[in-house]
C-alpha cells in the first residue's frame, strides 16, 4: 500500500510555496516569490507579503497539482506552516489550509517552519539516521538542534543571541553598497577576495563566552567590527577592498557556524550533521562544512540550493514525517504563532 499523499503549504514570509510528497518522495514543488516587490524597500514589507500570498495562492496550488499529476481530492493530509513568521503571511496560509482540510475532510498539521528546513533533506538524501545534529541558518534564525525524531523529538542546543547569520549578511551587504537581499551578493563578492586579509572576530568562541555559550551564536559584534573597519578605511581616504572585506566576513561567519556545529555533533556522539535554511546556500559554509566534516569523520548533509530558501517541500516533508510517526493532527482552531519555539514541532 502506498504512503499518504501530503500537501505542504508555506507562507511564513515572502514566498508562497506548495508541494506534494508521498512519503519521502517529492512529486511536485512550486514557489511564487514576492521578493522583487520588497527589494525597492530594502527589506520585507509585511502587508505587501500578505497581499502577494493572497494573489498567488490558487495559481500556485493549481501549478503544484498539475506538476504532480494529482487532483485535490486525492490528497490524504494537509500540512501548513503555523510559525514562526510574519503574522499576516502565516494567517493567509493557515486560513486557506484549514478551509482545504475541512472541505476535503482530511487531517491538518500546523508545523514549525524552522524544523521544516531540516526535514526537507529527507526528500533529497533519504532516511535520517536515528540521531543527528541539525543546523538551521536563515535570515531570521540560527539554531543548533539535536534530533532523534524529526516529528516528535527535537531539542534546541543553541541559538543566535542577536542577529541571525542571514541578517548579518544583509547588513554587511548594505555597508558595502550591495543590493538587497545582501546574502547572495556578499557571497559572490567574497569569492573574489582574500579570506585571510582581515581577522574579524568570532563571536562567543573564546574564554568565558565559549564556556557559557558553547552552542549559541552572536553576529552583532562581527557586524559592528565590519562597520568600523569600513568607516576607518573611508575616513583615511583609502580605497576599500570590498571583496576582501566580504571574504573575511564570510570566513568568520562560516568558521563559527561549522566549529560549533561539529563540536555539538562530537559531544552528542552523532556522526551526521544536516544543515538547512536560506543561508545554507552560502558557498563558503558548504565548502568549509564538507571539508571539516570529512576531516572529523562526520557526514554533512545539505540540500540543493533550491530547497534552502522557503518552499512547500519542507512543509510537506515534515507533514509526511508526522504521519509516519503517528502524530495526532492539529486541532482545527489552532492559531498562528509568529514566535513559535523550536520545542514545538506541531501546533
Amino acid at each position: 500500500m502506498s504512503e499518504p499523499l501530503v500537501l505542504g503549504i508555506e507562507t511564513s514570509c515572502d514566498e508562497t510555496g506548495f508541494a506534494l510528497a508521498r512519503g519521502r518522495e517529492l512529486l511536485a514543488d512550486v514557489t511564487a516569490s514576492s521578493m522583487d516587490e520588497h527589494a525597492r524597500f530594502g527589506g520585507i514589507v509585511p502587508e505587501v507579503a500578505s497581499r502577494a500570498h493572497l494573489e498567488a495562492f490558487v495559481p500556485t496550488l493549481d501549478a503544484a497539482l498539475d506538476a504532480a499529476g494529482c487532483r485535490l481530492e486525492e490528497i490524504d493530509a494537509v500540512a501548513v506552516t503555523a510559525g514562526p513568521g510574519l503574522v499576516g503571511s502565516l494567517t493567509v496560509g493557515v486560513a486557506a489550509a484549514k478551509s482545504l482540510a475541512l472541505g476535503l475532510g482530511k487531517p491538518l498539521y500546523g508545523v514549525n517552519h524552522v524544523i521544516g528546513h531540516i526535514a526537507v533533506d529527507e526528500l533529497v538524501h533519504g532516511r535520517f539516521p536515528e540521531h543527528f545534529v541539525g543546523l538551521v541558518v536563515s535570515g531570521g534564525h540560527t539554531s543548533l538542534l539535536e534530533v532523534r525524531d524529526i516529528a516528535t523529538d527535537v531539542v534546541e542546543l543553541g541559538q543566535t543571541l542577536d542577529d541571525a547569520a542571514g541578517e548579518a549578511f544583509d547588513k554587511v551587504g548594505r555597508l558595502l553598497g550591495l543590493p538587497y537581499p545582501g546574502g547572495p551578493h556578499v557571497d559572490r563578492l567574497a569569492q573574489q577576495g582574500d579570506r585571510a586579509a582581515i581577522r574579524f572576530p568570532r563571536g562567543l568562541s573564546k574564554g568565558k563566552d565559549a564556556v557559557r555559550h558553547p552552542y549559541d551564536f552572536s553576529f552583532s559584534g562581527l557586524k559592528t567590527a565590519v562597520a568600523r573597519y569600513v568607516e576607518a578605511v573611508e575616513d583615511a581616504g583609502e580605497e576599500l577592498a570590498a571583496a576582501d572585506v566580504a571574504a573575511s566576513f564570510s570566513e568568520a561567519v562560516a568558521d563559527v557556524l561549522v566549529s560549533k556545529t561539529l563540536a555539538a555533533c562530537q559531544y552528542k556522539g552523532c556522526d551526521t550533521v544536516v544543515i538547512g535554511g536560506g543561508f545554507s546556500a552560502n558557498s563558503r559554509l558548504r565548502e568549509l562544512a564538507a571539508e571539516r566534516g570529512e576531516r572529523h569523520g562526520i557526514e554533512v548533509r545539505i540540500p540543493p540550493i533550491r530547497y534552502c530558501t522557503d518552499n512547500g517541500a519542507m512543509i510537506a516533508a515534515l507533514g509526511a514525517a508526522m504521519l509516519r510517526s503517528g502524530v495526532a493532527p492539529s486541532p482545527v482552531e489552532f492559531p498562528v504563532d509568529s514566535g513559535m519555539p523550536l520545542a514545538t514541532v506541531r501546533a
